[in-house]
């Protein structure tokens, strides 16, 4: 009898200070359900990210088994989700759940770092509900996002935990593999013990890199001492996971913190083994400290990148990271970089409908004044306007080729390359971050060629452009922003208090604040 597994997932990183996240903000990126969900899983390019795929892919090798997709919902960051649209896909997931009869198995796609308008931990609202259904027996894996905010509801509701390894995230697939072997254990009868540590530390964004040849990276320590301890003795064979989850500031729950998530075979294991990994945390707690460069040199380096020997640059807005719930239209860079008559930069991909309406209005070649801006949905979203040229006009579907979305198809809406004075700007209308080179390549942008290039995005571009740009030629900017890695400038209401690196004097004592 083949065995039936039942697929369900959602997955969107919320910022508290972002709006709100509606059904349609789902229905552009990935909302699916039944039979469509699961040929999307399987197609060649799919739309999702690749957990599903990956997971679906490696039962479809493993053997005979009978898929039972329900639903799936992925959004690009954004605010809290509206409180009604999760209500009816949380009783959807129900009723698919209580009609699918006989069940084997389930697997979740999460992230971790979702909210609902009323609800801080929807990930372990649908686990505890998925729980309730199936019985204590049937054994459920869930994936996450390696910034999941993690409850207790989070894994006591399951019996095995997969987090990403990587950051930027390149082992997405990977997870989705690592969660079907998870499972046909499970199926086959390994029983299983999860614990979990947390630490008073709330990592900045730009302090969770996790290459090997990245800088500063104590984030990326915690993980390789996680995947060391589950190769050797005593722990080999025991400890089935280790999953080092850094958390996202910006959720603002009070869960929130550096925590160590571990899957055995016995309890004594995963609870040392989470120990161990949460106490070397503590030990770099003074290297969770962002270390930005200001605007002002930011446009000096940008005035000498490329010329006289000096490498090109590559301009990161981390304080306004579509990837993270910014908007994608901050003009700080932009402005300055303009105003400081920089030239053979490219800056993308900034997220403004009405102007790339506009541009597609006017067609290629038309010269007329672009002004950014003109239906701001962040305080930070300052309106700015220069003369500028239509070079180029897309349709918005992009095939990408490199990092987090390698593989898939991205839509990036209407989109245009409009030229304002030496820098090419690439506008779309549909928010998300800058991570992969095929939205610059697209509208035939050189990016070799550019001595400038400025990216909307916080980390998951350097897993795109590492064929441009090496860590060293990577500047992170200091501006305003949704997303700004100096998180002492937010008014936290829910934050677990005192905690790194925001208040000065946080302590440990060994146990889960």
């Amino acid at each position: 009898m083949s065995r039936r597994i039942a697929l369900l997932g959602f997955s969107i990183e919320c910022n508290r200070f972002a709006p709100v996240a509606h059904e349609k903000d789902f229905a552009e990126k990935t909302l699916f359900r039944g039979p469509a969900m699961l040929a999307e899983a399987r197609a060649a390019a799919p739309r999702m990210l690749a957990e599903l795929p990956g997971f679906v892919a490696d039962m479809d090798a493993a053997g005979p088994w009978e898929p039972v997709p329900l639903v799936i919902a992925m959004a690009e960051p954004n605010g809290p989700t509206e409180s009604g649209f999760f209500r009816a896909l949380l009783a959807e997931m129900e009723a698919g759940l209580r009609a699918a009869g006989r069940l084997d198995g389930v697997y979740c796609v999460m992230h971790g770092a979702g909210l609902v308008e009323h609800d801080d931990d929807p990930e372990g609202t649908i686990q505890t509900m998925v729980r309730s259904i199936v019985g204590p027996d049937v054994p459920v894996v869930a994936s996450y996002d390696l910034h999941g905010n993690i409850s207790d509801a989070d894994i006591a509701t399951i019996n095995g935990f997969v987090g990403y390894r990587t950051n930027p995230h390149m082992d997405m697939r990977e997870c989705g593999i690592e969660s079907a072997h998870l499972l046909r254990r499970l199926l086959d009868g390994t029983k299983t013990h999860i614990a979990k540590v947390r630490l008073p530390i709330v990592p900045p964004t730009v302090t969770m890199l996790t290459g090997k040849d990245a800088p500063n990276r104590p984030y990326g320590e915690l993980i390789d001492l996680g995947q060391q301890r589950m190769a050797e003795p005593p722990y080999a064979g025991r400890v089935l996971n280790v999953s080092v989850m850094g958390g996202f500031a910006f959720a603002d729950t009070a869960f929130n913190g550096l925590t160590a998530v571990v899957t055995a075979t016995d309890q004594d294991a995963a609870e040392a083994v989470a120990m161990e990994i949460a106490t070397a945390g503590w030990a770099r707690r003074a290297q969770f400290h962002p270390r930005l460069t200001s605007l002002a040199e930011a446009v000096e380096l940008a005035r000498h990148a490329g010329h006289n020997g000096k490498p090109a640059l590559v301009f990161a807005d981390v304080a306004d990271n579509p990837g993270g719930g910014g908007r994608g239209n901050t003009m700080f860079i932009l402005e300055a970089f303009h105003a400081a008559g920089i030239s053979g930069a490219l800056c993308g991909v900034i997220f403004d409908p009405t102007l790339a309406a506009e541009a597609h209005r006017l067609g290629e070649g038309a010269h007329f004044t672009a002004h950014f801006n003109r239906a701001a949905d962040s305080d930070f979203s300052k309106p700015f306007a220069a003369p500028a040229v239509v070079r180029r006009l897309h349709p918005g579907p992009v095939q990408c080729r490199r990092g987090i979305f390698a593989g898939s198809i991205v839509d990036l809406g209407p989109s245009a390359a409009i030229d304002l004075d030496g820098i090419t700007v690439v506008v779309i209308s549909q928010r998300v971050q800058c991570a992969d080179p095929a939205f610059f390549e697209s509208f035939w942008l050189d990016i070799g060629a550019a001595k400038v290039v400025h990216v909307k995005s916080r980390g998951h571009f350097r897993g795109g452009f590492d064929e441009f740009f090496k860590h060293a030629q990577v500047i992170e900017v200091d501006t305003p922003g949704l997303t700004s890695p100096m998180l002492a400038h937010f008014a936290w209401r829910h934050l677990p208090r005192p905690v790194m690196p925001i208040d000065g004097h946080t302590t440990w004592t060994g146990a889960t604040p």
